[in-house]
């Protein structure tokens, strides 16, 4: 039987790097999007930090970018503020 505290602790220990994976359409807007979607969690943000590949045939974009999380209600934020943006497919 599991204690109900086990299923609340995270597996993360925070602080941690944490790399999130952002799929969305490609558009001249999309990696500016997310930027500052993820900048506003996490200021100073690198250019260095998001790391981005085109689908085969170029129709999707995806972002992996890897941060400095403090906490894990800051992580929750920064996918809760992905999830609804409209540019954004899918956040992992």
């Amino acid at each position: 039987m599991t204690d109900k505290s086990d299923v609340n602790e995270s597996l993360l220990k925070f602080p941690c790097d944490f790399t999130i994976k952002v799929f969305g359409l490609r558009s001249d807007e999309f990696e500016a999007v997310v930027f500052t979607i993820v900048n506003k969690q996490v200021p100073h943000l690198s250019d260095h930090a998001i790391q981005s590949r085109f689908s085969k045939n170029g129709k999707y974009q995806a972002l992996s970018i890897t941060l400095h999380i403090d906490s894990k209600e800051q992580l929750d934020r920064i996918y809760q503020d992905l999830s609804s943006s409209p540019h954004v497919l899918m956040a992992l």
